[in-house]
């Protein structure tokens, strides 16, 4: 078998184990050994081979990893997740809704809901706008 696909195969492996991982090591640990199958494509002695897995390894963990961690677990202001993403949208009602129970669909959801300001409410069909959410209780007001 030749060097090449030695290394070929050894960066498909740090790749696999790197899905099992996640910590963004054996990902640059594959880079590296796509420089080695560099080398050994152009025909390099294998100790050369090495110092280039050694080189490129040491290279990504010191000069990627950093930032692409970063950038994986920092959180930006604008990001909007979980029930986040559902306030400001409309919903359409499918029970009455009052300041003290009620039903909204939203897609294929149904909700639970309740008036943001007593004494309001919603009847059946209405067009209702998501003002806040908490729980599995999505407060409504005029669309």
């Amino acid at each position: 078998m030749t060097a090449w696909l030695l290394w070929l195969i050894a960066a498909g492996l740090f790749t696999a184990g790197e899905v099992a991982s996640l910590d963004l090591v054996l990902l640059m640990f594959a880079g590296g050994a796509l420089g080695g199958m560099a080398v050994a494509l152009l025909g390099g002695a294998v100790a050369f081979q090495l110092l280039a897995f050694v080189v490129v390894s040491l290279g990504l963990l010191l000069l990627v990893r950093p930032v692409a961690k970063r950038h994986l677990t920092e959180r930006t202001p604008e990001q909007i997740d979980g029930v986040e993403v559902y306030v400001g949208r409309t919903a359409e009602v499918s029970e009455r809704v009052t300041g003290q129970s009620g039903q909204v669909r939203m897609g294929h959801d149904e909700w639970s809901a309740r008036t943001q300001i007593d004494g309001e409410t919603y009847e059946v069909g209405q067009t209702v706008r998501i003002v806040q959410i908490e729980g599995p209780i999505a407060y409504v007001s005029h669309a």
